[in-house]
């Protein structure tokens, strides 16, 4: 029997490559004051923007319970008697933690182990890609969980951010409060550092921007995948990816976009760029 793959929706992979790999992707709420709806499942990343730009109400966002991971597990252990999970970065989020629950009250005789892979967005996405092909082809569970924890250093994410009054407000900005100050004037470029949001750079225009997550990918010389996702800007994501394909086949890129609970940090108008560099 094959290992099973789980997630959560922060890895953001899209449902048509969830599918795919056989991956089960456990989704993260947003509210939007009395009004709760699960990532990716009950709001589009579309209609999710329109709400956040165009409503009142600041949106917050909530972990999987204990008992979103058991049901999971539970339905997967009459598939499988091995569980790999992997999750957002327990600094950003309790993901983390409701898994480890989820595993401790399970009864059936199910091998489940558990990864915070210190990462988000697509950086966690191509991990979990990695690990679900190697699934398929019939990795055991140590194998796979080897895998993850070689692979989660290799994995490296840089975010243009319109702005940063998002991630500040939703008390995300980690290492980043420094650029607080000037944050009317400058486009911010993150990354993730030790499982935390952490500054890059800083620029002045969403050209300069491109031209940086461009150019963040020419030093790199032996890639595995990359991964280009947006919040709402589509036509920026499709020229980096134009771009891109001078430096790596467009069969190894794949593209996504922010989902709503990370853009409840992130904002309009982000884009984000993992590369996961080959062992």
């Amino acid at each position: 029997m094959a290992v099973k793959i789980v997630t959560d929706s922060l890895s953001d992979i899209t449902e048509d490559l969830a599918k795919e790999l056989g991956v089960t992707v456990v989704p993260l709420y947003v509210r939007f004051g009395e009004e709760v709806y699960r990532d990716r499942v009950e709001i589009t990343t579309d209609e999710f923007y329109h709400k956040l730009v165009h409503g009142n109400i600041l949106p917050t966002t909530t972990q999987p319970s204990p008992g979103d991971f058991l049901n999971v597990y539970k339905k997967l252990a009459k598939e499988t008697d091995e569980i790999l999970v992997v999750v957002v970065s327990g600094m950003l989020s309790g993901t983390y933690q409701s898994a480890m629950q989820a595993k401790s009250m399970i009864e059936d005789k199910c091998r489940i182990e558990v990864i915070d892979s210190r990462k988000v967005a697509m950086s966690l996405g191509l991990i979990v890609v990695e690990a679900a092909k190697a699934a398929k082809a019939g990795a055991d569970l140590d194998k796979l969980a080897d895998l993850v924890r070689k692979a989660m250093p290799r994995s490296h994410l840089v975010i243009y951010f319109d702005t940063l009054k998002y991630l500040a407000k939703g008390g995300r900005i980690g290492k980043a409060q420094g650029l607080l100050g000037a944050m009317l004037s400058i486009k911010p470029i993150l990354t993730i550092k030790d499982g935390e949001m952490a500054p890059l750079t800083r620029l002045r225009s969403l050209a300069a921007g491109m031209d940086y997550l461009y150019n963040s990918v020419t030093g790199f010389s032996h890639i595995e995948t990359l991964a280009v996702e947006h919040a709402t800007t589509p036509a920026e994501a499709d020229g980096l990816v134009e771009r891109l394909r001078s430096i790596v086949s467009e069969e190894r890129i794949y593209r996504s976009t922010v989902s709503p609970v990370l853009g409840t940090y992130a904002g309009p108008n982000a884009i984000a760029l993992t590369v996961l560099e080959a062992e």
